[in-house]
């Protein structure tokens, strides 16, 4: 199941150069988050960067592991959040509901190669991205690649594909010409998926058209790390670090969580190893 260890270490050498210059980052949109701090649109200067095509897998997190022996947050607590809809009827009945978001369940055992808890593997979805993985954990992959996490505005400048203020990272339409760009929830969250877009959890990376600097799946799918301490507002936290993350998950829909668009933020636990949370990896230039 893992990737070769010496491909997954070289993946600087496949990274996508974004050219130094200004972009304009945030929003002004009518929906936009005030207490994510989306706005104001303002004009930021970013050095010439390389950055991930797509995020890291489990296959090349596996890779990692492999080599290194190391063990995920995740498995140090011993459980992590789950989608409730992709377990068993038994066990999500058996786990713990955390007060606000009743369709995560605690599961025990679940980790970055159990994505469901036991009895469940990466049998069949290497090629997804890697979940349950904290901050720590993406670090340390990224030390042991030779790169580091994006900055925030390394990230939307990379995610904009070039467009001055688009809604989302390849245009203004969320489906343009009936076209799904991205895996988000259909229908009426969480009660009900009509997986017009063909998945319920994780996609495959590169399941969705690039944008056009060659980025997949900066909308949906997973959040994905920043390097960025969270600084808008207080967010919970077992150790106090809080830090961004961006691109919306699988279980953004309009009703809740409209995420997805590329001007959209949020904020997690250092701590935190959900399954919807993955990362992608920058170097210098």
């Amino acid at each position: 199941m893992a990737a070769p260890v010496a491909e997954v270490r070289s993946r600087a050498q496949r990274t996508v150069l974004i050219e130094a210059g200004p972009f304009r980052m945030g929003t002004e949109d009518a929906d936009r988050n005030p207490g994510d701090g989306e706005s104001p649109v303002r004009t930021v200067e970013v050095p010439a960067f390389r950055i991930d095509a797509a995020c890291v897998t489990g296959a090349e997190f596996a890779a990692f592991v492999t080599e290194t022996g190391y063990v995920t947050e995740a498995e140090e607590f011993g459980w992590s959040f789950v989608f409730g809809a992709l377990l068993e009827k038994e066990l999500r009945r058996a786990s713990r509901k955390p007060p606000g978001t009743p369709w995560w369940r605690a599961v025990e055992g679940a980790r970055w190669d159990a994505p469901e808890g036991p009895g469940t593997d990466l049998a069949g979805r290497g090629g997804h991205p890697v979940v349950h993985v904290s901050l720590r954990d993406a670090e340390a992959f990224a030390h042991w690649c030779g790169m580091r996490l994006p900055r925030e505005a390394e990230w939307e400048k990379a995610a904009r594909g070039g467009l001055d203020q688009a809604r989302y990272a390849w245009g203004q339409e969320l489906t343009p010409g009936g076209e799904h760009r991205c895996n988000i929830w259909q229908g009426a969250f969480p009660v009900r998926n009509t997986l017009e877009d063909g998945h319920l959890g994780t996609a495959p990376v590169r399941s969705f058209p690039p944008n056009a600097l060659g980025l997949y799946e900066v909308a949906g799918n997973v959040w994905e790390w920043c390097s960025d301490v969270w600084t808008t507002g207080p967010s919970e936290s077992l150790t106090g670090d809080v830090r961004v993350m961006r691109g919306g998950s699988y279980l953004c829909h309009d009703s809740y969580c409209n995420r997805y668009r590329v001007a959209a933020r949020s904020s997690t636990a250092a701590e935190d190893a959900s399954g919807n949370k993955g990362f992608r990896l920058a170097v210098e230039a």
